[in-house]
């Protein structure tokens, strides 16, 4: 991969231009994390307070009784977006799903136990503990490049 940069103070605006013959691993990670770059913050309600939310805070999220819940050092935060919602707005280099109502911080992950049905338990730095269900097994195990012999 070939990569180059104008700097120029004649341009009004940053111009990101990709030229490739076929949409590779490669040019997807430099998608997402040009995407990731995009949400800056989300706005997080505890109790009667709105609070600022760096993604790069989140430990992960999940859903509790309908709502969606953001868990960070500071406490835990009820979001607007829904799960797939924030899939789509966080960065994919960083956040993974672990089932159908969490998504995990993977820099917060501490340690895995492997159950005898095929589930993994993820240990968070915090603590905090969540359970992958077999379904994203493999997407973990990926992400993180496990699968090395």
């Amino acid at each position: 991969m070939k990569v180059s940069l104008d700097i120029d103070s004649r341009f009004d605006e940053t111009l990101v231009t990709i030229e490739s013959p076929e949409l590779t691993e490669d040019v997807q990670e430099v998608l997402t994390f040009i995407k990731g770059r995009t949400t800056k913050f989300l706005i997080g309600k505890a109790g009667d307070m709105q609070h600022i939310i760096k993604p790069t805070e989140i430990h992960y999220c999940h859903t509790e009784n309908e709502k969606v819940i953001a868990v960070t050092e500071k406490g835990s935060f009820q979001l607007k977006e829904k799960l797939y919602e924030l899939e789509e707005l966080l960065p994919t280099h960083q956040f993974i799903r672990l089932s159908k109502s969490v998504i995990a911080n993977l820099y917060e992950l501490s340690r895995f136990e492997a159950s005898f049905n095929g589930t993994l338990c993820v240990h968070f730095k915090s603590g905090a503990k969540e359970y992958v269900s077999r379904t994203y097994v493999k997407d973990i195990k990926n992400a993180l490049q496990m699968n090395r012999r």
